[in-house]
């Protein structure tokens, strides 16, 4: 199996049926014949701008379309509250229950500047590159904000 026909399917699934989490998702694949790894599934989440959004009054992983990016754009400069950075790292402060879905549209830059994200509740880690880019790295970020 592919990496483009796994994606595929992982589409379809999320279309087809309501799925809360990654470990929802990952049985269903089992049960369509995919087996896949954890981590494999998170990394195809990530690649495929897949968030958790709260529909009907529960959560449920949406892939986006042309129109979710342009909201997700415009929601982005809203839910951050704070971009701070000490001599390694920089953190973004969000609304309460937003870091995931800030960290995974700095992944989706995919900027040569940006290592890698952790988003916790209200707070995403962002990891430099180097840490001789982080002013880069704050300015970038709030260029990109600024954008929304």
């Amino acid at each position: 199996m592919n990496k483009h026909a796994r994606q595929l399917k992982i589409k379809e699934i999320l279309r087809q049926h309501t799925v809360e989490h990654q470990h929802d998702l990952l049985l269903l694949l089992r049960d369509s014949g995919m087996i896949v790894a954890q981590a494999t599934l998170s990394r195809d989440c990530a690649e495929l701008g897949i968030t958790r959004a709260r529909i009907n009054g529960s959560f449920r992983m949406v892939v986006p379309d042309e129109n979710t990016e342009k909201i997700i754009k415009g929601l982005v400069g809203i839910e951050v509250l704070a971009v701070n950075a000490n001599e390694t790292t920089v953190i973004i402060r969000t609304l309460p229950g937003r870091a995931h879905g800030v960290g995974s549209w700095l992944d989706q830059l995919r900027s040569p500047l940006v290592l890698g994200t952790i988003a916790g509740d209200d707070t995403v880690l962002v990891i430099p590159s180097s840490v001789r880019n982080i002013s880069a790295l704050i300015s970038y970020i709030h260029s990109n904000l600024s954008k929304n």
